[in-house]
C-alpha cells in the first residue's frame, strides 16, 4: 500500500476566514478528496515568533510547523497581498524553512509549491505571485506552472446570498491538482 502524499498548506491572516484563509482551506480540500494527506497552518498557527537564526530553542507552534514542512511532498502558500508583496505573517513563517539548511532535502529541494494571491486589483496580485515564485526557487522548491490570483473585491466566495465564483473555486483547485501531480512525479523518481 502506499502512503499517500503530504501537502502542507500555510497561508491566511490573523482574521480568521480571511479570503487568502478560504482558498487555502479549499485547494487542501481538493487535495484530500484526491487522496492526499493535508495539514493547515493559518491564522493563530501563524501567530509565531519573528525568525531569529541565532535562536536555537523553537516554541511547539514553530517546531511543528517545521516538522511537517521536513514531511511535505507539496506545499501550498496563500497570502494576501500587502502593498504589493507578501504579508509579514506569512513571510515570516517562510523564514522559519531557513531551519532545514542542513536537512537532507535542503529548503523545500523536490517539493512542489502552489501559490495562491489575494489581492484588491490585478497589479498587486502580479507582483505578489511573482514574489512567491522567486522565494520558492530561492528556497529550491519547484514552482507550480499555475498560480491562483484572487481579486478580493469581486467577492470570490461568495457575499451575502451570493454563490462561490466558480472560476475562483477550479483556480484553488488547480493549484492542488499541480501539486499533486509534481510531488507524485517526483516521488516516482525516487
Amino acid at each position: 500500500m502506499t502512503t499517500p502524499l503530504f501537502i502542507v498548506g500555510i497561508g491566511g491572516t490573523l482574521r480568521e476566514g480571511s479570503t487568502s484563509e478560504q482558498a487555502l482551506r479549499l485547494s487542501l480540500a481538493h487535495a484530500a478528496h484526491l487522496g492526499c494527506d493535508t495539514q493547515l497552518f493559518a491564522g493563530p498557527d501563524l501567530h509565531l515568533g519573528m525568525y531569529d537564526p541565532r535562536r536555537q530553542d523553537r516554541s511547539p507552534a514553530e517546531h511543528n510547523l517545521v516538522a511537517a514542512l521536513r514531511r511535505a511532498d507539496g506545499v501550498i502558500f496563500s497570502t494576501p497581498s500587502y502593498h504589493g508583496s507578501v504579508s509579514g505573517l506569512i513571510k515570516n513563517a517562510i523564514d522559519y524553512i531557513e531551519d532545514m539548511n542542513q536537512d537532507d532535502r535542503v529548503y523545500l529541494s523536490g517539493r512542489a509549491v502552489g501559490c495562491i494571491v489575494c489581492a484588491y486589483g490585478p497589479q498587486a496580485m502580479g507582483t505578489t505571485l511573482s514574489m512567491m515564485r522567486d522565494t520558492v526557487h530561492s528556497l529550491r522548491g519547484w514552482p507550480t506552472p499555475f498560480g491562483a490570483s484572487i481579486n478580493v473585491t469581486q467577492y470570490p466566495f461568495g457575499g451575502a446570498g451570493q454563490a462561490a465564483d466558480p472560476l475562483v473555486l477550479q483556480a484553488c483547485e488547480t493549484v492542488a491538482a499541480e501539486v499533486i501531480q509534481f510531488a507524485q512525479h517526483a516521488r516516482n523518481a525516487n
